[in-house]
């Protein structure tokens, strides 16, 4: 446990030495409040609920998410670094999990600094309390689902662009397959069992609910199973370049 939190608070302090995780933050913070505020015209809906604040994540995740993991093994691979980590007396998957948490967990900053879209739904009304905490909670879930795929691709390559395009490209799939309109096309090409099978795997379906405030063990399960899965993947990916 202890080489774990050395390495999260190296690595998350890492963030914050940086002008690039300040750039990140205030590009997150005026994408979320422009897309509410004037993508989704807000004042319109005529409703003091940030159900527009979070139907916007899946997309803005596609760009911000990407860009915070991609440099978390690809930075490494390039300046030789990952050298040295691997063959340090810790744990390969100790080292997996503590930069991911990490980087999981400045996303998490970023995302708690949006309370005053919250502040400002109370005062514009009495929005629904447990469905704002929910809706914070299934964008979290789903970023570190988002950040799992993208610490995957960054093990796989040297080049951070690659990584970027990699993980953006995967994410957009699984984002695509619960978006209604392919929903659709795909049941009239297959069956409806198969068309909702298929949707099962998407990042949309599982965080709709969630953001509308209703939790349901599934939803989790997928989220943290994706996590799981990439990160051991993740794992697999460095245990073979050590290897070698």
């Amino acid at each position: 446990m202890k080489p774990m939190i050395s390495i999260i608070k190296r690595e998350l302090l890492g963030y914050f030495r940086s002008p690039v995780a300040y750039v990140f933050i205030i590009i997150f913070l005026v994408s979320t409040a422009g897309t509410t505020w004037y993508v989704g015209n807000f004042y319109d809906s005529n409703e003091a609920s940030l159900a527009i604040f979070f139907f916007f994540h899946p997309w803005l995740y596609l760009i911000l998410i990407p860009a915070v993991g991609m440099r978390l093994w690809a930075e490494d691979r390039r300046q030789g670094t990952i050298e040295i980590l691997l063959t340090l007396p810790v744990n390969l998957v100790t080292a997996v999990v503590a930069k991911f948490i990490a980087a999981w967990l400045f996303i998490g900053v970023a995302l708690a600094l949006t309370f005053p879209m919250v502040l400002t739904t109370y005062y514009l009304g009495a929005p629904d309390g447990g469905v704002i905490l929910t809706g914070y909670l299934g964008s979290f879930l789903m970023a570190g689902a988002y950040l799992s795929i993208s610490c995957f691709t960054s093990s796989l390559t040297k080049n951070q662009v690659v990584s970027f395009i990699t993980s953006f490209i995967i994410c957009l799939v699984l984002v695509l397959l619960g978006w209604g309109v392919l929903t659709r096309t795909l049941q009239d090409i297959f069956p409806i069992w198969i068309s909702d099978l298929i949707a099962q795997f998407s990042f949309t379906t599982h965080f709709n609910g969630i953001r509308r405030g209703l939790v349901e063990f599934r939803d989790v399960i997928y989220f943290l199973s994706v996590i799981g899965f990439m990160l051991l993947a993740n794992v697999l990916v460095l245990e073979t370049k050590k290897a070698s």
